[in-house]
């Protein structure tokens, strides 16, 4: 009797463990899986990742121009013209390192729409895993992206209603701080210009 009852718990072991080892096996490896960003964050080398945002600066400084680039360096982001057939002039782009690209009016500073996209940095070839692409490469890759082909880029983004990852007040706070750069900046070269002009009004002595 005693042998039957412990044959009979053995197989009900045996049985159980068939079915829950996979489900048991699938959790630990979500498990592994969601925890691996974190790993791979704290076992990162903040030198690393500062040396390799700076090369990823000079390599943006060398693509975009002087205006984009003191744009970028000052505010954080980079206004992009849209050059689409219809709206050249009146709709202009917002490109933020990790974060959505928002389109807005010229005219009104209204935000429109967010474009979202990822270009993550392939960690080992092969390996299926991917790492953060510092700012300013993130910032780089959306820029190209959208002046190389933008009705390419647009289509291929998800799109949605501005606000939705970006709060509107911070979105219409950085249309304001855009415009008052470019107004200083605007005040700024005029300046230069009167001062020059007056210099050489200037009469010379013999």
């Amino acid at each position: 009797m005693l042998i039957a009852l412990g044959a009979a718990v053995a197989v009900t072991v045996m049985l159980l463990a068939d079915l829950v080892a996979p489900a048991l096996l699938e959790a630990w490896s979500r498990m592994r899986a969601g925890r691996r960003p974190a790993e791979r964050f704290l076992l990162t080398d903040p030198g690393t990742e500062r040396r390799a945002e700076q090369r990823a600066r000079e390599l943006l400084r060398s693509c975009v121009n002087d205006e984009e680039w003191s744009m970028y360096r000052e505010l954080g982001f980079i206004r992009v013209w849209s050059g689409a057939h219809g709206h050249a002039g009146d709709i202009a782009y917002l490109i933020y390192p990790h974060r959505p690209i928002v389109s807005f009016l010229v005219a009104t500073g209204a935000p429109l729409h967010e474009y979202c996209v990822v270009f993550p940095d392939a960690d080992e070839p092969g390996s299926g895993q991917s790492r953060r692409l510092p700012d300013s490469d993130d910032a780089l890759a959306k820029w190209m992206a959208l002046t190389g082909d933008e009705t390419r880029f647009l289509e291929a983004a998800n799109e949605h209603r501005a606000g939705r990852q970006i709060p509107l007040n911070q979105i219409r706070g950085d249309i304001w701080r855009l415009s008052r750069w470019e107004g200083s900046r605007l005040r700024a070269r005029s300046g230069d210009g009167r001062s020059a002009s007056g210099q050489s009004a200037s009469p010379v002595g013999d």
